[in-house]
């Protein structure tokens, strides 16, 4: 309780709860409105609390279980946080603007990143040196200019399970897309939008640098959990299999050395029937032609 508590003197101090002018709201908002002050919405910081924590402990197992979850913040003020929480955590992010098909036209959109890959691999071994100074230039440029678009997905290999979005109007492209492709979505909604748009709303003022901080880290540190948890279990898993390839290498051992032994003894027992076999000396006793001594002649 006293957790619950604390989160949210830091949700009001960060003014969390400062919603969109009453001419501006949308009706659906209505559950999470606590009340209208100065014609201004005040949100219920005890729904945000229970929605961030939800919101927090899904994306913790989605990242446990080794998924990837892309951030969109392409707002002024979501920009440098959106990004710094997301290269943190080494997940996906789109902050400079949002590409038409970013997700639903995925495969094209990794054919620019690759593009951009191989200027970047020409400009580090050399390659580019055949070129001329204006070529090398454009080149340079014309790579700037990709990395500002898709610097943040050149790591994603395929479509993220989970999209975080701050300000889900002003993202609905990427928010149709993930609708489209059944990606799950994760969003702040402020007065002023559809909380039924997104599959986990977080009411929230999404305009306020404060507001928008203290949410996505919050993210960004279950997360981490989550990722911290997957590294140890996977250590784990590598220390079990150490220990039974060693059990398997000293059983391996143990039965080679047996079986060495056996062929030892084996080879004992061979000698043995082989000097049994060969034709025995005759002995004094069983000598002169077969005679016995002392018997007639």
């Amino acid at each position: 309780m006293e957790n619950n508590t604390s989160l949210q003197q830091q949700l009001l101090e960060a003014g969390v709860h400062f919603g969109h002018l009453r001419k501006k709201w949308n009706p659906k908002m209505l559950p999470y409105i606590f009340a209208e002050k100065k014609g201004i919405h005040i949100i219920d910081l005890n729904k945000t609390t229970e929605s961030l924590q939800e919101v927090a402990g899904v994306l913790k197992q989605i990242a446990r279980s080794g998924k990837k979850i892309m951030f969109v913040g392409t707002k002024k003020q979501a920009k440098e946080i959106v990004t710094e929480c997301a290269r943190k955590i080494n997940m996906p992010f789109a902050t400079e603007r949002w590409l038409g098909g970013m997700l639903t036209n995925f495969n094209t959109v990794r054919k620019s990143v690759k593009k951009m890959q191989s200027i970047d691999k020409m400009l580090g071994d050399g390659s580019a040196e055949s070129l001329t100074k204006k070529e090398r230039l454009q080149l340079q440029r014309d790579r700037d200019k990709m990395d500002k678009v898709l610097g943040g997905i050149s790591q994603l290999g395929r479509v993220p399970a989970a999209l975080f979005i701050v300000d889900i109007g002003h993202e609905h492209i990427a928010l149709a897309e993930a609708k489209r492709l059944g990606i799950t979505t994760f969003g702040i909604v402020d007065t002023n939008c559809d909380p039924n748009k997104v599959d986990f709303p977080i009411p929230g003022n999404d305009d306020a640098t404060k507001s928008i901080a203290i949410i996505t880290q919050y993210i960004t540190a279950a997360i981490a959990e989550g990722l911290a948890e997957r590294q140890a279990a996977k250590d784990e898993d590598v220390e079990e299999a150490g220990s039974d390839e060693n059990e398997k290498r000293a059983d391996r051992i143990q039965a080679e050395a047996e079986a060495e032994s056996g062929r030892g003894r084996t080879g004992g027992d061979g000698g043995r029937g082989r000097g049994t076999g060969a034709p025995r000396r005759r002995t004094p006793t069983a000598g002169g032609g077969g005679r016995r001594p002392g018997g007639p002649r």
